[in-house]
């Protein structure tokens, strides 16, 4: 390089790329699509075969109270703006094809704030959050985007998104060629149009049973070509699979490799993508300036396992909105360590940008930085004490510390010593049980007052 003065000029005031401080570190989160809590070897599995996870975890730090939603697209919403779901979202439900609701493009994406500090950013698989145009994800703060736009069983019967790898293509029902009703979150049942594998905003092909079973290859891939291609910059890559969502594809190469059905396939599989990303991390040197969160998006269904907790997806137990979550940063987040600390998708946001250097709008988010406990730091107080069960726009729960309550039915758990809600404790615990009915009534004077109903940031105008 010619030692001219600009370059002098420039290099003084930190604008080169080798100049001033040390790199900012990169994020990886991968995210997995109705994963049980237990359907992994870190939490538990016996079933499922997952020595990368496995590895990952002795190198990392297991979240044992990590929290969700029950569903899709609530979940997505929390970890894209650092919000409760119902402020940033406002449906009852998921989004379906075709949808006139879309996350709030004035609540910022943490994508939008790590753009803000320089990063590449690139999103690679299910998005969920807004299929028009104006909703996709490079109008979210992505540069780049490779998936589809929601769910993988959003489509055509013909096409294989209502029945699972071997399974007969189902056919329709007399009457009901329209499918269920449709309304503003979307189109339902046989209305669905054709399942859309998109690059950017454009259409690469339509989605068949073949296509299904290679996409955690192709997104794996594509991640793979992203880390590479911004191995000398800061990146954020958010990996959200659709396995191991319903219908089930695992891919060729896995299919009758586990012990659990083509279910266990499709984890296995997940956890060979897992692999390849850790590996071209080290690789490329990158390790020790890289985290890497793994999580789900909600509780897994009755074909996963997620014990001890009771219930599956769709619900306010446990079983439906606490997911596993391994966080893995060699040398800054602790080997071989675990945490009940309560954090969530929510937290996501504020902990990567804080890291960043970023600045996270204040007052706009219900996020807490998670890094004092991902980082062990010796004597902590853990950022979040309590966490609220939305199930759609309804809160039906609340957690303080230990303490559960249903709020329907006036049920309480001691999580420490509960953690599968079996044993109702509200009469030996009167005062427990008001106080939570406060946080409750405290959380319901704030989001009853505020995004209930939809308003024009949230819906499509094309």
């Amino acid at each position: 390089m010619k030692w001219t003065p600009g370059v002098l000029l420039a290099a003084w005031m930190g604008l080169l790329p080798w100049a001033g401080a040390a790199p900012k570190p990169n994020f990886v989160v991968i995210n997995i699509d109705d994963l049980g809590y237990a359907d992994i070897g870190p939490f538990g599995s016996t079933l499922n075969r997952t020595p990368n996870l496995d590895r990952m975890a002795r190198e990392g730090m297991r979240l044992t109270s990590f929290y969700a939603a029950p569903v899709c697209s609530p979940s997505r919403a929390a970890l894209m703006t650092g919000c409760y779901p119902k402020r940033v979202l406002p449906t009852p439900h998921v989004l379906f094809p075709a949808s006139a609701i879309a996350l709030n493009p004035d609540s910022p994406t943490i994508a939008e704030l790590l753009r803000k500090e320089g990063y590449a950013t690139a999103c690679i698989g299910k998005w969920h959050l807004g299929d028009q145009p104006p909703f996709l994800p490079r109008k979210r703060g992505f540069d780049s985007y490779f998936g589809i736009p929601y769910s993988n069983d959003m489509g055509p019967a013909a096409d294989g998104s209502k029945s699972s790898l071997g399974d007969p293509l189902p056919q329709p029902r007399p009457g009901r060629a329209g499918g269920p009703a449709s309304d503003e979150a979307g189109l339902r049942g046989a209305a669905q149009p054709p399942l859309p594998l998109m690059e950017n905003e454009t259409v690469v092909k339509r989605v068949l049973p073949a296509d299904q079973q290679e996409l955690v290859a192709a997104y794996t891939d594509k991640a793979v070509a992203f880390i590479r291609a911004q191995k000398d910059r800061s990146f954020f890559l958010y990996l959200p699979h659709s396995a191991v969502h319903f219908p089930i594809y695992p891919g060729k190469d896995f299919v009758g490799k586990s012990k659990n059905g083509i279910y266990g396939d499709w984890v296995e599989e997940v956890d060979w993508s897992v692999g390849r990303i850790l590996d071209t991390l080290r690789e490329l040197k990158l390790d020790t300036r890289t985290l890497v969160l793994f999580t789900s998006d909600n509780g897994g269904t009755a074909r996963a396992v997620n014990q001890p907790l009771r219930g599956n997806k769709g619900s306010t137990l446990e079983g439906g909105i606490r997911v596993p979550l391994v966080a893995w940063w060699p040398g800054r987040v602790p080997a071989g360590t675990s945490s009940d600390a309560i954090a969530s998708m929510m937290d996501v946001l504020p902990t990567l940008v804080g890291l960043a250097g970023g600045r996270v709008p204040e007052g706009r988010i219900d996020g807490v930085d998670q890094w004092p406990v991902l980082s062990g730091k010796p004597g902590a107080k853990p950022p979040r004490d309590s966490f609220l069960y939305f199930r759609g726009l309804t809160l039906e729960a609340v957690r303080s510390g230990p303490w559960k309550l249903h709020l329907a039915k006036g049920v309480l758990h001691n999580l420490e010593t509960d953690v599968g809600e079996a044993t109702n404790v509200a009469a030996a615990n009167p005062e427990i049980v008001a106080r939570l009915r406060a946080l409750a009534e405290a959380a319901r004077d704030d989001l009853d007052r505020k995004s209930t109903r939809l308003n024009s940031s949230h819906v499509s105008q094309s």
